[in-house]
């Protein structure tokens, strides 16, 4: 039994369930963001794209929420400067969005004094005053406004206001003013989760960060900026260099851009990235995410938990009652080793990699690939995260050398087969059939060979060694199919190019195509490129049984064409493995074959089980004299 990923995709939006004990960072951000000492406080949270670092701005709401009374309330503001519209600027912006959420708190406070009423209409001028300008800045430049002074009377005093609050000059003394007064009495804290800002361009990025410095970093006033430290470094200096500002600084010459940034930013928690043991059991949850019910969903979160802080395995995670998990379980011990290490514990690509998988999965199963999942979960291994691999993978099998590598690849990966009938190499050689079928030991002449052949990469031995083994499986169809998604042209170019065309249409499931090419035509081939022509059809009905029916008939066209050709048949028709002859292929032999011809009958026959498939090979060299 082997693991199925289940129907339907992993979403890509922020996680709602804890499946990565991340709680333990956002306990820490809200332990440091309601701390009088640190008041006002700017945090960073940074990690990589994919990191998880909006999941954890969704914990530390919750807990801030948690830690909350209606008598000291934290009022949680969650802004995405990446959205801002950017006519009207990432400073404006983000304070209006601050202003807006302490005007609803106003309305709703006991009090509702005139005072703090009056304080939200002034900074909301101010912020409309300068959201005008810049406006009519940009929109001059692009003359698409003609009147600059039209575009001032949206924010034109009334004539009953005697104060005109234009700009945002004198803006934080009132705002700090705001935030102390009466009727904002019941909040204990602001707490903006700013996401996203590495995403940004270096002037939104510069602007948001001015805002939390120039205007919002007032008492109760606290920020978290989720984003990779080092992106929006890069912003600052992308911003820095345009305005002239120097490249070194005077404090021992240190980055100005990193200086900048911690001028604001206090502290960064830097968000871990996954161990490999988080990665093993991020596999298992979200498989279990759709198959255990919420109650023993909560229970298996909650010891990954306990089995992470404790320093243990996957193995102690034990049974939880009525949930059948081994499947999932070998999945994630299967896949782990590669996706640790090749997708640097990121849980965005992790479930991305699961979603290319399930996509696969499904477009195979569709076009009739019968494979197990776990072969193309294999696979996708290699394709997705070692793609230098992959293309030599899809070299092989351009050549029809697929399965003679793979399993030269498995013995020197320490898999070697079972050897159930003696071998046929490429020049059609039979070992002996007297000699008794004996398994492939580690310590055997080969295997000490294939160990130090140095044929294979590291990387590739490593990904063979990966269960299940590949070994004799049909994997044409699904490399087909893997090539034609990443537009890849499969081509054998150790064969002429002047054969390439005529080798299509002979292994072409149409007989129109087939009959496309003539007698006259084969008969024009010399030796050397019918023989080519020969080798490259044996090695194809080798990697790909579907063309075996085609493959034996154009083998069998050409031997009958040229007598001369007969040994070469006969070695091209020995590569096809005696045990994935069909039925059809014995009735294609005729009786006036030539003798090598027909000793291939003989030899699958002598290395084929009692079944069908060697009744119809005997019944054919019984009816025609050749038994």
């Amino acid at each position: 039994m082997t693991a199925s990923l289940p129907s339907g995709l992993w979403s890509d939006d922020p996680a709602t369930v804890d499946l990565l004990s991340f709680d333990a960072v956002a306990q820490t951000v809200a332990d440091a963001l309601l701390d009088d000492s640190l008041d006002p406080v700017a945090l960073g949270l940074s990690g990589s794209w994919g990191s998880g670092k909006t999941t954890v701005l969704g914990l530390v709401a919750q807990e801030l929420d948690r830690r909350g009374t209606s008598e000291q309330k934290v009022l949680v503001i969650q802004t995405d400067p990446w959205r801002y519209d950017p006519s009207t600027g990432a400073k404006e912006s983000l304070i209006a969005e601050v202003l807006d959420a302490l005007a609803g708190e106003v309305d709703r406070s006991a009090t509702k004094t005139d005072k703090a009423k009056g304080l939200v209409a002034r900074l909301s001028k101010r912020v409309d005053w300068a959201k005008a300008i810049k406006l009519a800045a940009k929109s001059s430049l692009t003359l698409q406004i003609p009147d600059f002074d039209a575009l001032v009377e949206l924010v034109k005093p009334k004539e009953e206001d005697k104060q005109s609050v234009r700009g945002l000059d004198d803006f934080k003394d009132e705002f700090e003013e705001l935030l102390a007064s009466e009727d904002l009495k019941h909040i204990r804290a602001v707490v903006v989760l700013v996401d996203d800002l590495d995403r940004c361009l270096p002037e939104t990025v510069v602007q948001t960060l001015e805002a939390m410095r120039l205007f919002l970093a007032v008492p109760k006033m606290s920020f978290v900026i989720a984003a990779d430290e080092e992106r929006v470094a890069d912003a600052i200096r992308t911003r820095f260099k345009a305005t002239g500002r120097p490249d070194e600084s005077d404090e021992e010459r240190q980055d100005p851009a990193t200086l900048y940034l911690h001028k604001i930013v206090q502290t960064t928690i830097p968000l871990p990235a996954l161990s490999h043991f988080d990665t093993q059991a991020y596999l298992l949850l979200l498989q279990m995410q759709t198959a255990a019910k919420p109650d023993q969903l909560t229970t298996l979160i909650e010891r990954c938990a306990q089995i992470r802080r404790q320093g243990r395995g996957i193995d102690d995670i034990g049974q939880v009652d009525g949930l059948a998990m081994d499947d999932q379980l070998a999945f994630a011990a299967r896949l782990t080793p590669l996706l640790y290490e090749k997708l640097r514990g990121n849980p965005r690509y992790i479930k991305r990699f699961l979603n290319d998988l399930r996509v696969r999965q499904s477009v195979a199963a569709r076009r009739g690939i019968d494979l197990d999942p776990a072969v193309v979960a294999k696979l996708m291994t290699l394709e997705a995260l070692m793609k230098t691999e992959f293309q030599l993978l899809l070299g092989w099998f351009a050549k029809g050398e697929m399965r003679d590598h793979l399993e030269r690849l498995e013995d020197e990966a320490g898999r070697p087969a079972l050897a159930s009938a003696p071998s046929v190499n490429e020049q059609g050689d039979a070992d002996s059939v007297d000699t008794p079928p004996q398994p492939r030991r580690a310590g055997s002449t080969r295997r000490a060979k294939t160990a130090t052949s140095g044929q294979f990469s590291q990387a590739m031995v490593r990904w063979a060694k990966l269960a299940p083994p590949l070994r004799g499986l049909d994997l044409s169809p699904y490399l087909t199919l893997a090539a034609s998604f990443a537009g890849v042209t499969l081509i054998d170019d150790s064969l002429p190019e002047r054969l390439r065309d005529i080798a299509a249409n002979l292994l072409s499931d149409s007989r129109r195509e087939q009959r496309s090419v003539t007698d006259p035509e084969l008969n024009e081939l010399g030796d050397g490129d019918a023989t080519d022509l020969l080798r490259h059809i044996g090695r194809t009905m080798r990697d790909q049984p579907t063309k075996q029916k085609a493959g034996v008939n154009a083998v069998l066209r050409l031997a009958r064409l040229q007598a001369g050709l007969a040994t070469a048949a006969r070695d091209a028709l020995l590569m096809l493995p005696p045990s994935e002859v069909t039925m059809a292929t014995p009735v294609q032999f005729t009786a006036s074959d030539s003798a090598p011809i027909r000793s291939v009958l003989t030899t699958w026959k002598g290395k084929l089980p009692d079944g069908p498939v060697k009744r119809a090979i005997d019944s054919v060299l019984t009816d025609r004299g050749t038994a």
